[in-house]
């Protein structure tokens, strides 16, 4: 039996390529060993049978940020049940229209950012771009996010109007934001800063009773049709 040698060394040989080109391949996701894609360069081989994809490119793999339909009953940032063990490659969004390619490097380290409360639904960022994690961060107060809150009970008189200017929460005043009906039991709210809890508390000064909530975007990403629990990425070019 041979020593084991590096995946990529081995590929270079195969493929007659520079080691710098066999490293992308795999990394890529363009190579298999015994039949299962393997993206470790460093991955031991010896008399395994190594395949490059006849379609491979030489492309640089970027870092993912995933979006997610997070469900009720699941915790965005921290907690027991964390909404990020739901990101899987079976749980893709099949219409997911960012046309990267599915990796198995996509699923490690994924940092959730853009709190959302535990008893809420929706969009959830979950990254491994430094870049995308310093914006959502630094910048999170600045970034708009809108929500379909369903209520019931009967608005206090010009209580719409008292929703978007004039509130307190938690004995500070918050900021002016829009809110208008989406429908006899939905209220749309566009805001910055949200905080855990706000919406329900702002709903109740009105005399509302919050019965659902659902965040629909973050800055310029929208939820779109995306169903409950499914997750697509973060095309390139797209920005929040």
């Amino acid at each position: 039996m041979s020593d084991p040698v590096r995946l990529a060394t081995y590929l270079a040989d195969l493929a007659r390529c520079s080691r710098i080109e066999a490293d992308q391949y795999v990394k890529g996701g363009y190579v298999s060993v015994d039949g299962r894609v393997i993206e470790d360069p460093a991955y031991p081989v010896t008399t395994q049978v190594v395949a490059l994809d006849p379609a491979a490119k030489l492309e640089t793999v970027e870092p993912a940020t995933i979006l997610l339909h997070k469900p009720v009953g699941y915790d965005a940032i921290k907690g027991r049940k964390a909404a990020a063990g739901l990101v899987q490659p079976g749980t893709r969004w099949p219409d997911d229209p960012s046309g990267v390619r599915l990796l198995e490097r996509h699923f490690h380290r994924l940092v959730p950012l853009m709190p959302l409360d535990t008893e809420a639904s929706g969009l959830m960022v979950l990254t491994q771009d430094g870049r995308v994690r310093r914006q959502l961060t630094e910048d999170r107060d600045e970034i708009e996010q809108e929500f379909v809150v369903e209520v019931s009970g009967q608005i206090v008189p010009y209580g719409l109007f008292k929703l978007g200017h004039g509130l307190q929460y938690r004995g500070r005043p918050l900021r002016p934001c829009k809110v208008s009906w989406q429908n006899e039991i939905r209220l749309r709210f566009a805001l910055k800063g949200v905080q855990e809890g706000q919406l329900r508390d702002m709903c109740s000064q009105v005399g509302l009773d919050v019965v659902a909530i659902r965040r629909i975007r973050i800055g310029k990403v929208p939820l779109a049709k995306m169903p409950v629990g499914a997750w697509r990425y973060l095309p390139a070019g797209e920005r929040f």
